[in-house]
């Protein structure tokens, strides 16, 4: 497919790549990682879910540690005390010879704003989901990728798990036959609610309005560069800590692109999706703040091969599959299903089942063809080392996500979007355009 971008982006693209190519050939940083080195990596959010990314990746030389909140970023350099500390991670391109690696574990709406700079210095990237806040900036560092041609990876975990990949392998070689369908939902209810629905789904805040008064802010958080790219706004502590944030549309989309990442992973690896042809939302009205606990979302695709139009549909909180309440299949709290023309596959992250069971007793499994994961985080280390492919690169990654950010267009909306990937436009709704591409605050510019 053609690039949407206009000529002056294309152009910029091309110069900011040219002139990294030349960062890259001319400074030790750029230096091929010897599979015998140990990679020099910079870590980009240090708390939370980045703790766990620099555990994993500590096996190598941690360069540079990086962290709006000083006690993340102290806790990592007391094990790390060599690396180079910053509140700010645009100064940690400021010594970009130092590092070959870039690890980004930042909240949601600044992930592209630390990734993009990494790709187009030449830097191998390993990014938490989802990979960007929106469309426009998914298909941006998707491109970028492509000209870095550095390894790259999303924190899509799951993806590693032996489970997935059997899955893959049945759903592949036709053990249900053709798949028209695909139902994946989740029971996380998380988002905009009643303060009683909340405390029934385990959701940790409450909230269904932007707050209206100010709390101190922690003396340990740099308030203003955790906004980063998103509008100003005082401090409350219905934001922070995360992950309060993750409900915001400022900040997060909520448990659609989040789940999303790890769930939907399954079919559109299994069923080699790209982008869809109409996204149909239900539930609703959307809130202008606050992402939905419960909704669902019907997407179709165009055939791909010798696989038919398929409809593939996500349901969050309390919506769920008909064919789950009728009691047609097991009441799995999170799944996936699909559909075939002779039979069924249920999936959830640790194991699967072929339905009707009676039917499949004496199934005989194929020849497994996608061999056992090294680990998520070991396969992005080994690429950066030798240049094999890993799994969840940014070419795939980037349109997961689009996929994923398209069903919160479509729910904001209130429609059904007809879309035109090749440009980036819901066609029939130019009123998804303010969904699809964001305004930055002023200082804050993606390019």
């Amino acid at each position: 497919m053609n690039s949407p971008r206009k000529s002056s982006r294309r152009s910029f693209l091309k110069n900011t790549s040219a002139i990294a190519a030349g960062l890259y050939a001319g400074t030790a940083s750029a230096r091929p990682a010897s599979r015998f080195d140990k990679l020099r990596v910079a870590v980009i959010g240090c708390g939370g879910r980045g703790g766990g990314n620099l555990q994993s990746v500590s096996s190598e030389h941690i360069a540079a540690l990086c962290d709006v909140n000083a006690n993340n970023l102290n806790r990592a350099a007391e094990t790390h005390s060599g690396a180079r500390k910053n509140t700010d991670f645009r100064r940690i391109f400021d010594h970009a010879n130092e590092f070959d690696a870039v690890v980004v574990s930042t909240c949601e709406h600044t992930h592209a704003f630390a990734t993009l700079p990494a790709l187009q210095l030449g830097k191998h990237v390993y990014c938490e989901k989802p990979l960007t806040h929106n469309i426009y900036e998914a298909r941006i560092i998707r491109e970028a990728a492509a000209t870095a041609g550095v390894a790259t990876q999303m924190g899509t975990q799951i993806h590693a798990e032996n489970n997935y990949r059997r899955v893959v392998e049945l759903i592949q070689t036709g053990a249900i036959g053709k798949v028209s369908e695909c139902h994946v939902w989740v029971s996380r209810a998380w988002g905009l609610q009643s303060e009683e629905e909340a405390k029934k789904h385990g959701d940790i805040v409450s909230v269904q309005e932007r707050p209206t008064t100010a709390d101190p802010i922690p003396a340990e958080l740099d308030w203003d560069l955790w906004l980063g790219p998103a509008m100003d706004r005082p401090y409350n502590n219905v934001y922070f800590p995360g992950p309060k944030w993750y409900r915001w549309w400022d900040f997060g989309n909520g448990t659609m692109s989040d789940l999303g990442s790890h769930w939907v992973d399954l079919p559109f690896w299994a069923l080699k999706l790209k982008y869809p042809k109409t996204i149909e939302p239900f539930g609703g009205p959307a809130h202008k703040e606050i992402a939905p606990a419960s909704m669902h979302v019907r997407y179709e695709y165009a055939p791909i091969g010798d696989q038919p139009e398929v409809a593939l549909t996500w349901y969050q909180g309390t919506h769920k599959p008909e064919i789950l309440s009728r009691g047609d299949v097991p009441a799995w709290d999170s799944g996936v299903l699909f559909v075939g023309d002779k039979g069924m596959l249920l999936s959830d992250y640790g194991k699967h089942l072929l339905l009707p069971e009676d039917k499949f007793k004496d199934f005989k499994r194929p020849e497994q063809f996608i061999p056992q994961s090294i680990g998520h985080h070991q396969e992005w280390i080994h690429a950066c080392k030798t240049g094999d492919p890993t799994t969840c690169n940014f070419e795939y990654a980037g349109w997961l996500t689009e996929a994923n950010h398209l069903g919160n267009v479509a729910y904001r909306v209130g429609k059904k979007l007809e879309w035109d990937a090749e440009n980036m436009k819901a066609t029939n709704a130019p009123e998804a355009d303010q969904f699809i591409k964001r305004q930055y605050r002023k200082g804050w510019e993606l390019k």
